[in-house]
């Protein structure tokens, strides 16, 4: 039903605890030699995991070396455990990766997640404030560490319908714009500003999405 949460999940975990130098090497770790454990998740929704893999970087000392989306979507996921993002986090400790997937984890499983935009739940949307980011979102957006953001993914069609809304409903900017198709055939971007004014462009943004949706042709 329109409005009801679309929950996504983690597939899969690992914990490099003392990862080959090489290894740490290609995937970005300290050069000093002082990241030396390394983190692994798939997750059925990369938007999701995105947010979830930010968070784990405000719970635990991590930082994010690798964060990519899978094409065409989980719905087309090539084995029952890639689904739809891989990410990856390295640390000086197993234990700081441990809290962070825990973070991660928990962020997919009780915070962010899609929502259905139809009766039919055939059209979704993504519509996140991420009241103070952490420092891979912040990075990816160019902005300071700890300022919010409205995570905005939808359809094609729906998403540039829902982002001009957005932007039009509060004093918000455009940092990142993901046109159509992102790797998973959808669209949508990052708009900064004050917390408040990030939620009222997130329920602009799912408001003009449903819209769409019930009302594709009008």
């Amino acid at each position: 039903m329109t409005g009801d949460r679309i929950p996504a999940k983690i597939l899969a975990t690992r914990i490099l605890p003392n990862a080959d130098a090489a290894f740490l090497t290609a995937f970005g770790a300290a050069a000093d030699g002082s990241e030396r454990a390394l983190g692994f998740f798939t997750c059925d929704s990369d938007d999701v995991a995105y947010t979830a893999i930010d968070e784990a970087t405000k719970k635990a000392h991590v930082r994010v070396v690798y964060a990519k989306s899978m094409y065409a979507g989980a719905g087309n996921a090539s084995t029952a455990l890639a689904g739809e993002f891989f990410g990856a986090l390295a640390a000086d400790d197993p234990e700081k990766i441990r809290g962070g997937l825990d973070a991660a984890i928990a962020c997919v499983t009780e915070d962010a997640a899609f929502y259905s935009a139809n009766p039919e739940d055939s059209v979704c949307y993504f519509a996140h404030c991420v009241s103070s980011t952490g420092s891979y979102l912040s990075g990816v957006a160019g902005i300071r560490e700890g300022e919010p953001l409205a995570y905005l993914i939808a359809p094609p069609l729906e998403a540039m319908a829902g982002l001009d809304a957005a932007l039009k409903a509060a004093d918000v900017r455009l940092c990142v714009f993901w046109g159509p198709p992102s790797e998973t055939n959808f669209a949508g971007g990052l708009l900064t500003g004050e917390q408040a004014a990030c939620r009222v462009a997130c329920d602009a943004f799912a408001e003009e999405v449903c819209r769409v949706a019930a009302q594709p042709l009008s």
